[in-house]
């Protein structure tokens, strides 16, 4: 504990002398960097007093072109204690002399004095030279003087030395001063009541008490009557601890008392007891009367059970019934599907068989005009080479039309059939995906959205097509009903790939997607957003059944509200 205490003292007097040498630095460096300003400022003084001194004489030796003269001024200035360089130029900025430590200057003349500082810790000094003939003036010149610090550290070289010296010697006094007032003040009495501290023996409290020399009233006087006091209380509390274990020793006597007045009662108890036991006896018999009772009322619960469980077998016939309907609305929701994909195909075949009617009929019109021309023997080359231009543009656009009108009663041909057939077969995925999208176009024809698909070319699996157009179709009347409901155009990605022997489809829409509460419930049968307007709650639920069930696969949907909906479908390209 003592050298803990010392080493506290030494911490404080580190600190302490820490601080006052940091500012005892910064103040002699302050100093220091003063002193070197008034020496470069008297030094810069004495250059421009020189000014005055040699200016005249320099001029007039340049203006009558004395150059050996010009020269030997300069050699002069070199010669004193401030002047480090010595640069003299002409009226065109040509150097006459350049002697000593100099930098370069400007080509343009100085025309007024100015003070400079240079690069190699010189700083200089540089004014015109001005001629002064039958009242006219004109510069002949400049001068530069140069000084360096060399020059100004010898100038205040003592000075230095003097602050740093007198620096140390107040620091040394000072640390004598601390390091004697620590020891006496602090040091030695925090070692004397560590180490009355330390003989502290609970069993003689009032000779462990701490009586340290103190010659004044500070934190240490604090603490030793506070130790003491506490020991005092320590004291008091011993003396408290007694008492109490006397009286703990007279109650234990009384309770010795006790216990005998209660073996005593213990005893009038036992003999009661014996009494309740033979009331006992008695309710035993009563209870046996009791038990026939119940037996009877467990015969009663036996024929309750057997009328559960035949209510029980009636529920599940019930419920086999409603799996059935189940089942039979899950057909009708195909159906529902297929008769809507009948109606859209029907609007969209109707307009190019209108088309090829309306030109037949003006095909017919027209060849009964020729005829008439032919049997009237008025039939001319123009009337003949109108009714060609006009037969050719009228089978041209008849054949487009009833192309186009195949190509859709073909696509849904395929489709439809497919859809109620569960017939397995080897097709193109990304043909088939066209045919089935080409199929739903008239439901798209009124809006703005667009479908895009990326399938791999050739791309073959082997499952009931039905089954694919049943997901894609339910898919993308989904997002047109209602994820794109009050939206004006919409788009829909279809991506297709093949990861080793499984098919990966990702489909999604950028329509009002679904909040968490309802993602979680979307597989759910006869779950829809829709209710009461159209919905049946079954296209999704077919959805899972047709991908987990018949395709062997896993589907798997993300979304967030305004972001649209997103599902991921996984299945082998061939069932085992």
């Amino acid at each position: 504990m003592s050298k803990v205490k010392t080493g506290l003292s030494k911490k404080l007097l580190t600190r302490v002398l820490s601080v006052y040498f940091i500012l005892t630095l910064i103040v002699t460096l302050g100093q220091i960097f003063t002193e070197y300003l008034n020496a470069k400022n008297h030094i810069e003084g004495e250059l421009q007093t020189l000014k005055n001194t040699f200016s005249t004489s320099l001029t007039r030796a340049i203006w009558e072109l004395n150059t050996p003269q010009a020269v030997s001024i300069a050699e002069g200035l070199m010669e004193l204690p401030i002047v480090d360089g010595v640069q003299i130029r002409d009226e065109n900025a040509n150097y006459i002399a350049d002697l000593g430590r100099t930098n370069k200057q400007p080509m343009e003349p100085v025309t007024t004095g100015v003070m400079r500082d240079h690069a190699g810790g010189t700083f200089g000094y540089s004014f015109p030279l001005i001629f002064e003939f039958s009242g006219r003036t004109s510069q002949v010149g400049d001068v530069t003087l140069y000084s360096s610090f060399e020059i100004i550290f010898g100038r205040i070289e003592v000075g230095i030395f003097f602050l740093i010296g007198n620096a140390f010697i107040k620091t040394a006094f000072l640390i004598f001063l601390f390091l004697n007032a620590f020891r006496r003040m602090l040091t030695d009495p925090l070692a004397e009541l560590t180490e009355q501290i330390s003989k502290f023996d609970i069993n003689r409290l009032e000779q462990s008490k701490l009586h340290v020399r103190l010659t004044e009233e500070n934190e240490l006087k604090v603490l030793q009557d506070s130790y003491n006091q506490l020991v005092d209380d320590l004291i008091r509390f011993q003396n408290k601890l007694n008492q109490a274990q006397d009286e703990l020793r007279t109650a234990n006597l009384k309770l010795d008392e006790h216990n005998l007045s209660l073996e005593q009662e213990v005893a009038r108890k036992t003999a009661s007891l014996s009494k309740i036991m033979l009331d006992l006896e008695q309710q035993k018999d009563e209870l046996m009367v009791h038990q026939k009772e119940l037996k009877q009322e467990n015969e009663n619960r036996r024929k309750v059970e057997e009328e559960l469980l035949k209510k029980n077998a009636e529920l599940a016939e019930s419920m086999k019934t409603l799996q059935m309907a189940k089942d039979q609305l899950v057909e009708s929701e195909r159906m529902a599907s297929l008769g809507g994909l009948v109606a859209g195909i029907a609007h969209d075949v109707n307009t190019p068989l209108g088309v090829g009617v309306t030109a037949a009929s003006f095909l017919q019109e027209r060849l009964k005009g020729l005829q008439h021309a032919f049997d009237e023997k008025s039939l001319t080359a123009k009337t003949m080479a109108t009714f060609l231009n006009e037969g050719q543009q009228t089978a041209t656009l008849l054949l487009t039309n009833l192309n186009r009108a195949s190509e859709l009663i073909a696509s849904f041909k395929q489709v439809a059939v497919d859809q109620t057939s569960e017939a397995e077969r080897d097709f193109d995925l990304g043909e088939y995906l066209q045919e089935i999208i080409q199929s739903l176009a008239p439901n798209f024809k009124k809006t703005q959205h667009k479908i895009e698909v990326d399938c791999p070319a050739h791309l073959q699996v082997r499952c009931a097509p039905g089954i694919i157009a049943q997901i894609f179709t339910n898919m993308i009347m989904n997002s047109l009903i209602h994820g794109f409901e009050n939206k004006k155009a919409g788009t829909i990605q279809i991506k297709v790939s093949r990861q080793d022997d499984n098919i990966h489809i990702q489909y999604k829409d950028d329509g009002k997607g679904l909040s968490q509460q309802l993602l979680n419930k979307l597989f759910e049968a006869f779950f829809t957003t829709r209710r009461g307007r159209g919905g049946s709650g079954l296209g999704t639920h077919i959805m899972y059944n047709l991908v987990t069930q018949a395709l062997h696969g896993q589907i798997d949907a993300q979304s967030e509200e305004g972001k649209g909906l997103c599902y991921d479908i996984h299945f082998p390209v061939k069932r085992d």
